[in-house]
């Protein structure tokens, strides 16, 4: 139009800053605001609405505030743009004044709506988003569903369940809200009462109920509720479905079902792209197979760091450390740059390989050419590289160096590390450190305990097992994992159905390998 000496109109224009929006383009909206200026029509209220529009889309809120601030006159959708940009910034004060300064005529459902939203989503606003939704002339659906929101988040279910029982109408988010909550806290009979009982349950409903599974534990139960979805006409999952499934799959490290619904993925014609393919690889890995999942990385067209993160991770899992840097140089090769998750990884993969060399490399690199802080969780990892290689001097005078506070965590790993090599003299202090903090973790107290037996002595281990029934601190006792004809089954010490199902299944296989 313009090369053609077309000019346009607002209508038209709106359309293009429309399309800007959506494409998050920042060039091409701001030549579109330029355009605008030397034609006169900047001032136009329905086109500064929608330069306002793109700007908060593109993430540039100060000159969103600029064109409102300069407009001559506003209406409620400029009010609600700019309370809708400065919530979704995490903005909560700003959209109140905002808010508060808004013309009474020109407050509407979705300016109460949007504040509202504000207050559910901070950390200290169940108070004010409380009083606010009290204040509101009017509630719509949206309204109800974000209070109750507010209360699941704070863990409030009581609160959540007394406003479920007064709204005057509800549609399936506001049982996948309550399913969601009651599940975060533990009350799965409740969820499932829930889900069972919610009228016309549609796929956010059955999401919400297979997260609260995997969230407790419940894998193979997630995995009903999936098999239910696909036997349903009227049901089709979507990305966060599948993303459920693959959690639960990859933690019941059933190798089989991941390689059945990774057919079905590419059946139903998802792109591995972005977080499925991340989740994808991530569960090959831990179902032991890591050659489907360095398939999956291979063949993705476009990888983001996060798909390098998942391989690399995997090949820790599997203790392939050489694999696992390579590919932090086959990464800067490609000038794909490593974050803070991708260190992690290859130093947690360098400690199960012995690569002491390497992971001190690894360590210096993101430090000095990277310029990534290490968290505690890269001190942890060094720390693991040198107890491992029994550089346990090394490793105490690492921990004395560090520039933040090491946590119970490293020192277990030092303490750990000195009982097996039977190092006392850099042993007993810390496991007496650690005995002081008053640790809820019974490996503390029973690294000490071994530590005194290993010295003779025997009453101070004595006493430590003591201390551990005073404060009531339980033993985790061990478990181990099989896959038997694609069940997965759990054994832990004195577990008596454990030995049952060993029975059995020994059984089950002497007959059929005999017949």
């Amino acid at each position: 139009m313009a090369e053609n000496g077309i000019l346009g109109d607002r209508f038209s224009f709106s359309l293009v800053l429309k399309a800007c929006s959506r494409l998050g383009s920042l060039k091409g909206g701001l030549q579109v605001h330029g355009l605008l200026r030397k034609l006169e029509m900047a001032s136009d209220l329905y086109l500064q609405n929608c330069l306002m529009g793109w700007y908060l889309r593109c993430g540039c809120l100060g000159d969103a505030r600029q064109v409102f601030d300069r407009m001559a006159a506003r209406d409620s959708v400029s009010y609600n743009c700019m309370i809708d940009g400065y919530v979704k910034c995490g903005m909560t004060q700003s959209a109140r004044e905002l808010f508060d300064s808004m013309p009474v005529e020109e407050k509407n459902l979705i300016s109460w709506n949007s504040m509202l939203s504000g207050y559910s989503q901070s950390e200290d606003g169940l108070v004010p988003a409380r009083k606010l939704f009290e204040e509101m002339p009017e509630r719509d659906l949206i309204s109800w569903n974000t209070m109750i929101h507010a209360y699941v988040r704070c863990g409030k279910m009581g609160d959540a369940h007394g406003l479920f029982n007064a709204m005057p109408e509800k549609d399936v988010v506001t049982w996948a809200n309550m399913i969601d909550g009651y599940a975060k806290i533990g009350c799965m009979d409740i969820a499932r009462d829930f889900f069972s009982e919610t009228p016309d349950r549609d796929v956010v409903a059955c999401n919400a109920m297979m997260a609260g599974c995997v969230q407790n534990g419940l894998h193979a139960e997630a995995l009903e509720i999936f098999y239910s979805i696909k036997s349903e006409r009227n049901l089709s999952p979507d990305i966060t479905t599948l993303l459920i499934v693959v959690s639960a799959i990859a933690q019941l490290g059933q190798l089989n079902e991941g390689i059945a619904l990774h057919r079905y993925i590419k059946d139903i014609g998802f792109s591995l792209g972005g977080k499925l393919g991340v989740a994808l690889i991530d569960m090959y890995s831990k179902c032991g197979s890591i050659q489907n999942a360095k398939s999956v990385f291979d063949l993705l067209p476009g990888k983001d760091v996060d798909h390098w993160n998942a391989i690399i991770s995997g090949l820790a899992i599997h203790g392939l450390g050489e694999c696992a840097f390579d590919m932090l140089m086959e990464m800067e090769r490609l000038s794909v740059k490593p974050d803070d998750i991708t260190f992690i990884g290859v130093l947690h993969a360098c400690g199960h390989s012995g690569l002491v060399k390497e992971g001190l490399i690894c360590f210096e690199l993101m430090r000095r050419v990277y310029k990534i802080t290490p968290r505690i969780q890269h001190y942890g990892c060094v720390v693991d590289i040198l107890c491992r290689a029994g550089y346990l001097n090394e490793a105490k005078k690492f921990i004395e160096e560090m520039p933040i506070e090491p946590n119970d965590i490293i020192q277990r790993t030092l303490l750990s590390a000195c009982k097996i090599q039977e190092n006392y003299n850099i042993g007993l202090p810390v496991a007496n450190s650690l005995f002081r903090q008053a640790s809820c973790n019974s490996t503390s107290y029973i690294l000490l305990s071994h530590m005194y037996a290993g010295l003779g002595l025997w009453k101070q281990a004595r006493s430590v097992r003591e201390v551990m029934k005073a404060r009531r601190i339980p033993k985790l006792p061990g478990c181990s994992w099989i896959e038997l004809n694609g069940i997965v089954h759990e054994f832990s010490v004195d577990d008596r159905q454990g030995e049952l199902e060993s029975d059995a299944a020994f059984r089950w296989n002497f007959e059929m390998t005999v017949a």
